[in-house]
């Protein structure tokens, strides 16, 4: 599998987003178990997670113990990265980046992965309550203490981005991006982490609920995918991957088979042509 560089380390250039096995219609254990495995067999060597993926806050960390566990007896080296600085209240999704708030979450984080130092720790977005600087200086000094090795953000502008790295390395941005949501290309954030060799790391690759009006039987990049023998979803990484080198996108599956054939991906080229007559079949999501 082609490979990506991350937090200084080279990792495979898809990576598993382990929220789908945990929250709402997320499958059993074994299930979700296997899902991973299949990854880690298929040679997907980053699992992108947090503390709130999971069902409310009485459930928060279920997905990180779920990786965790998933790592027990692996000899392989996979790179794991958690985010915190969200609340789950009944089930709700709300900010909460005050800076005792993400140290209380890092080591919450750190008890349910079962580890001493998070290789990769986001902060999920940005709270408007709290001044950027200060959720992020307490990143720093959870670096500092040796609690986290690298420090990532999540949901962020350009300036934002350059404000956290007056404070502290950034190695990763985390935003959405899909066939449908392009704005990565057009707000500078994409170009900004390529020419600044900062990962990014695209969320929701395929849509989300959305995805459907590109990736659904009878559209064009659907037939697409059909005459080359793809899977939609596998030309859609590919398409992601050819826009730049920075761009490590995260594929969230609830079934093996799922995330087996989204890492197939890795491995397909683009030329300039392909790239931009799959840009055509986007319609109206054009950047």
């Amino acid at each position: 599998m082609k490979q990506r560089v991350l937090a200084g380390e080279s990792v495979s250039a898809i990576g598993f987003g382990a929220m789908y096995i945990s929250i709402r219609e997320r499958p059993d254990g074994a299930q979700a178990l296997a899902a991973l495995h299949a990854a880690f067999d298929a040679g997907i060597t980053f699992v992108d997670t947090a503390d709130v993926y999971c069902l409310d806050d009485a459930d928060l960390g279920h997905s990180e113990r779920l990786v965790a566990k998933a790592l027990e007896g692996r000899t392989e080296r996979i790179l794991v990265g958690t985010k915190g600085g969200l609340r789950r209240p009944r089930g709700a999704w709300t900010r909460d980046a005050r800076p005792e708030r993400l140290v209380e979450a890092c080591h919450a984080s750190l008890r349910a992965l079962g580890v001493s130092t998070i290789d990769l720790y986001q902060l999920h977005a940005p709270d408007p309550r709290v001044p950027l600087a200060d959720s992020v200086g307490a990143l720093a000094r959870l670096r500092a203490e040796g609690k986290v090795r690298h420090v990532g953000l999540s949901n962020v502008s350009v300036a934002e981005i350059e404000e956290a790295r007056a404070i502290v390395p950034i190695v990763s941005v985390q935003n959405r991006y899909s066939p449908g949501h392009r704005e990565p290309e057009t707000d500078g954030v994409l170009d900004y982490c390529t020419r600044q060799g900062i990962t990014f790391l695209p969320y929701s690759p395929f849509g989300g609920a959305n995805g459907a009006r590109f990736l659904g039987r009878g559209t064009a990049l659907g037939a697409e995918a059909e005459r080359r023998g793809l899977s939609p979803h596998q030309l859609v990484l590919a398409w992601m991957l050819a826009k730049s080198p920075a761009v490590l996108p995260l594929v969230g599956a609830r079934r093996a088979e799922t995330i087996v054939d989204s890492a197939r991906a890795a491995d397909l080229a683009l030329s300039e042509a392909e790239l931009a007559a799959l840009e055509g079949m986007f319609g109206d999501a054009a950047p």
